[in-house]
């Protein structure tokens, strides 16, 4: 059986086009969590570090190492301890 040499062009851009569209959607998303791979199951601990984290240093995949907060820390917390009026 003779093998139809016009259809292997549109396969193989079609197989070249997932390659590169998934690359795209890898090289994306590790971008946007400073070159980390994706978080999966997350549960509510790590959901609290990350908003812990995002306060620290502006991005919610960022780390710290030194124990030194920034200016305004201490007031950015979402836990009123009692009323301002």
């Amino acid at each position: 059986m003779p093998v139809p040499w016009e259809a292997l062009i549109p396969f193989g851009l079609v197989t070249v086009m997932f390659g590169v569209s998934g690359t795209l959607l890898n090289v994306s998303t590790r971008a946007q969590n400073l070159g980390k791979p994706i978080r999966h199951n997350i549960d509510n601990w790590d959901e609290m570090m990350m908003r812990r984290d995002e306060q620290l240093t502006g991005h919610k995949r960022g780390q710290r190492d030194d124990p030194v907060p920034p200016a305004g820390f201490e007031t950015s917390s979402v836990w009123q301890t009692e009323k301002t009026t």
